[in-house]
């Protein structure tokens, strides 16, 4: 895939917005850290931001489930990441997901103003539902990568991230013991076996 297509500002410098997507155990974030590790092996200045209140592995640090990791910037809001952006080529954004909608505005603009913009996230919550600002980000971005985890249940390609535990909250943190990734199929049977007083 070619990621530098992407349209010129005033300045004539290149900006892009990119979209890796999917549900939890799939990849994401690996595959974000990879394009930014590449964009560091290019010689160019690479600033990461992801949500403050994600610190399930660490406090300042990108980290996937394989428990690879860059140094990070968290945030609070989305208009912190336009004020910290430095004097960088590439801005990545994990965990786009837990973000105020203003998250879109902000990449837009970024990539606008020539920036190479990687943003990660959920697609949809643990109901199938797309999640927060997620499809507007899709929308707009220059190339969106969907990446699939394994059903857990029958080996299919993964469709949502189901919850495990009894907690109706769109935000939960949690890993293995709380989600499992799990095919549509799997998904529409799990939804029919719980339909009464259950958490969908």
């Amino acid at each position: 895939m070619i990621y530098f297509e992407s349209n010129f500002n005033s300045t004539g410098k290149k900006g892009s917005l990119e979209v890796i997507c999917g549900s939890m155990f799939s990849g994401k974030t690996e595959e974000l850290i990879r394009r930014l590790r590449r964009a560091e092996f290019a010689k160019q200045r690479v600033e990461i931001f992801k949500p403050a209140i994600d610190n399930r592995f660490s406090e300042d640090e990108v980290v996937s489930h394989d428990h690879h990791s860059i140094l990070s910037t968290p945030v609070d809001s989305s208009q912190n990441i336009l004020l910290l952006a430095g004097d960088v080529d590439v801005i990545g954004i994990d965990e786009a997901q837990f973000f105020d909608d203003g998250i879109v505005d902000v990449c837009n603009k970024l990539a606008t103003m020539g920036f190479r913009v990687i943003v990660a996230g959920l697609d949809m919550d643990f109901r199938g539902v797309p999640f927060g600002p997620m499809p507007a980000l899709m929308a707009i971005a220059d190339d969106v990568t969907k990446e699939h985890a394994i059903c857990v249940r029958c080996g299919s390609p993964a469709y949502v991230s189901h919850r495990l535990v009894a907690d109706n909250k769109q935000v939960l943190l949690g890993e293995k013991d709380e989600y499992e990734p799990i095919c549509r199929h799997c998904f529409e049977a799990e939804k029919q076996k719980q339909s009464k007083g259950s958490l969908f």
